[in-house]
């Protein structure tokens, strides 16, 4: 979804010719720390301030929202929920995957349980088969994860939002593709007004 709006801001609308390298994540990082690479796709922070710079509309606003499994006892409970302090003290269990940071720091690192799956796969399997109570995901992934993997209706998304993450295109200092910046806040506020970016987000529900 993110090289959909990347390549139709950047490419199509600004005339940047992009290559991709997926790679691990650590590498990419220190890719465009290093000028190895122009640019990556996260969210922006204090440390990646130092070697980025970036532009002020967001490609895409991710939300981790809870969902849960159909006919749990306490759904009244979960709706009610109003951050990771309220699923500690509730004493529900998220499972997450392994290698998952998000969950390690923000759920563990709060003191609620969680529960590890080998893959993203297996969270929704488990989930499914009311081996926990929660997964926190964003909406996108999970429908697209969800198709097929369980029955149809077996697990339900809340509309309980724990965190809403900005992921933006940040680009090496150093790069020429820094200079494009201020024009790219005005073509994805274009995408948003004309249509464009609603139909690349609702080829992904």
């Amino acid at each position: 979804m993110l090289y959909d709006i990347v390549t139709e801001a950047v490419q199509k609308r600004l005339g940047v010719p992009l290559v991709w390298e997926p790679g691990p994540w650590a590498r990419c990082q220190e890719r465009v720390e290093r000028g190895q690479a122009d640019a990556m796709i996260t969210v922006p922070t204090a440390e990646r301030a130092r070697y980025t710079v970036t532009h002020k509309t967001p490609l895409y606003l991710k939300t981790h929202v809870l969902f849960t499994y159909a006919g749990h006892p306490r759904l009244e409970r979960i709706l009610a929920l109003g951050g990771i302090e309220d699923i500690r003290a509730a004493g529900f269990r998220v499972i997450t995957y392994v290698g998952n940071g998000w969950s390690r720091t923000h759920l563990a690192g709060a003191g609620v349980e969680v529960l590890e799956a080998p893959s993203r796969d297996a969270v929704w399997r488990m989930l499914a088969a009311r081996r926990g109570d929660l997964v926190a995901e964003c909406p996108v992934a999970a429908c697209m994860t969800l198709r097929g993997l369980v029955p149809e209706g077996a697990v339900v998304q809340t509309p309980v939002v724990l965190e809403t993450l900005p992921f933006h295109l940040l680009v090496g200092k150093n790069s020429p593709l820094a200079s494009f910046l201020p024009q790219l806040s005005d073509i994805l506020r274009a995408m948003h007004a004309d249509g464009s970016m609603e139909r690349i987000l609702s080829s992904y529900r």
